[in-house]
């Protein structure tokens, strides 16, 4: 397939998250490779700890095995002026989302403030748990109709972020279970498309918490873990996390330079309707659909992917009616694909999940890499793998195809459907090396956060091979300025290193190291801190602003 694209194309252009064991995104890629099970199963005392009732605890069908997501009650109120009794009583999969948004746009070098960019934000959530274990089991007496309409719930969840970051494109949630993520980044991406806004954000949050059993034929799991594609599966466990994506218009992504991860090519969403045996089964119709539609929009076929990130629930009859929807949704021209499933490293982000599974997607056709699938031992019975053309990597494998395109698949309880396709990032033209200085600008909202930034920055440069000094000079001058600024003009890469060193250790010198002048101050500017970008270099992933984060939190026993 030639990488032709027709001008509908969305580009992956930033990537953020919290996940099970890994802290962000690059952590999460590297567990994915390595074949990490961060399923954490929980002891009587950290049960306890929880809040989790005796009587529950006591319970054999209670399901210890979690996706347990660290920090959750830590959070840089300060810095995205929330005040603390308000950070306090916020539900923690809102400031979660909120620092993961924000994230994302510095990972992409956009800044929220440039107001020639209409930004939209579509996201979904879990329910609030804190809420119903904390702040309702404290304030029981007070009046429940006034507690009930607090902002801090799901529908409230975009628009907390368009306000804290100033951001002025539509502000949707997207509620539709465990397919809420993927159909947020379906929903923004048609926006973009439609030119409703020019940078949309897109993901979901869940918080939850090992308070669930097991039922013999349920959803979850006996251990939490999930088993998907396998004969002993029972379901999935839960876990807890935060993803979001920062998308653009292809085309304005390369204009600008953007780092694009991957491109879009096609998303659909639909509903089973009533061809299923109740509400909580998935229908095969429905399915076969979504997946035909994703494919037609860039006339592709089953020939064309080379994986399948599935939603893979790990039931034995949800995971029988995906495949044989994605068999006769791919066709007889499909050729051999891979089938994987990030729930078995993570258990079911719930309304996170779709855009944990995209993310996977995406960095496994930009690496040209497919990570294993775990707890996989022996084939379904109920799956026809002899029939189609898929088959579960149990061990992490190259992608060796010369055109890597992917599918992602999403199904929320009640039958709200996602799919979409992702394929490689285009290859990005030869550049000359840049001849000159090259003016390095960083800023952050205190002294103390520019030093470890700066200290974040040096380290990043030293270790990071193959970077190119004008990338890094236009990605930090894309990004949201602060009022303690430092700026220098930088002849190579090490001596930027040394520079970003001087400023890690407080120093605010003139003329040390170029003729140019080196500043570090309040409102400060070195030489050329025009909020423009310059033309010549491009968006790399660098250090984002350093976060303070401090517990805001309603404990159990208050």
């Amino acid at each position: 397939m030639e990488h032709e694209y027709g001008g509908d194309e969305i580009a992956v252009v930033g990537l953020a998250g919290r996940f099970p064991a890994a802290p962000d995104v690059p952590t999460l890629w590297r567990n994915l490779l390595d074949g990490v099970d961060a399923v954490h199963d929980h002891t009587d005392e950290e049960l306890r700890a929880l809040g989790v009732a005796e009587s529950l605890i006591a319970d054999p069908a209670l399901v210890r095995g979690h996706g347990r997501l660290a920090g959750v009650a830590d959070f840089d109120a300060e810095f995205f002026d929330v005040p603390a009794s308000e950070a306090r009583a916020m539900d923690p999969q809102q400031r979660l989302f909120l620092e993961q948004s924000w994230v994302a746009l510095q990972d992409a070098a956009v800044d929220p403030t440039d107001p020639e960019r209409a930004i939209g934000v579509f996201a979904g959530a879990s329910a609030n748990r804190y809420f119903l274990f904390r702040l309702l089991a404290r304030q029981a007496g007070e009046d429940w109709e006034e507690l009930l309409a607090t902002r801090w719930a799901a529908d409230y969840l975009p628009a907390q972020v368009a306000y804290r970051l100033g951001l002025t494109g539509p502000a949707v949630a997207v509620q539709t279970a465990c397919s809420s993520s993927l159909v947020a980044v379906c929903t923004a991406a048609q926006s973009l498309a439609d030119f409703r806004c020019d940078v949309a954000l897109a993901g979901g949050v869940s918080v939850t918490e090992p308070r669930f059993r097991h039922t013999p034929g349920g959803l979850v799991s006996p251990d939490g873990r999930c088993r998907a594609f396998d004969a002993a599966g029972q379901g999935s466990g839960y876990g807890s996390g935060v993803a979001v994506v920062a998308l653009e218009r292809l085309a304005d992504a390369l204009e600008r330079g953007a780092q694009v991860y991957g491109v879009l090519r096609g998303w659909a969403v639909n509903n089973d309707g009533s061809a299923r045996a109740g509400f909580a089964v998935p229908g095969l119709d429905g399915q076969v659909a979504v997946v035909t539609e994703a494919l037609a929009c860039n006339s592709l076929s089953g020939a064309d992917i080379g994986y399948v990130e599935a939603h893979g629930s790990g039931t034995p009859v949800g995971d029988a009616i995906e495949v044989a929807a994605l068999t006769q949704a791919f066709g007889a021209s499909a050729g051999s694909c891979a089938l994987g499933s990030v729930k078995t490293n993570l258990g079911n982000l719930d309304a996170a999940a779709g855009v944990t599974g995209l993310i996977k997607a995406v960095l496994a056709v930009r690496n040209a890499t497919i990570p294993a699938t775990l707890h996989h031992d022996v084939p379904n019975p109920e799956i026809d793998f002899a029939a189609g053309p898929f088959f579960v990597p149990v061990k992490t494998t190259e992608w060796n195809r010369p055109d890597r395109v992917a599918g992602v698949s999403s199904f929320g309880l009640g039958g709200t459907n996602a799919h979409v396709i992702v394929e490689q990032p285009p290859v990005d033209d030869p550049r000359e090396e840049p001849s000159g200085p090259q003016t390095l600008v960083v800023s952050a909202r205190t002294p103390e956060a520019l030093r470890l930034l700066a200290a974040r920055l040096s380290a990043h440069l030293a270790t990071e091979a193959g970077l190119r000094l004008d990338d890094v000079a236009h990605t930090l001058a894309s990004r949201q300025r602060y009022a303690f600024r430092a700026a220098s003009a930088c002849d190579d890469i090490p001596s930027a290193i040394a520079w970003l060193d001087r400023v890690a250790a407080g120093g605010d010198s003139a003329g040390e190291d170029s003729a140019d002048q080196d500043n570090a101050g309040e409102d400060s500017a070195g030489p050329d801190v025009s909020r423009t970008p310059g033309s010549a270099g491009r968006v790399v992933s660098l250090p984002h602003h350093p976060l303070q984060p401090r517990r805001h939190w309603i404990e159990v026993s208050s």
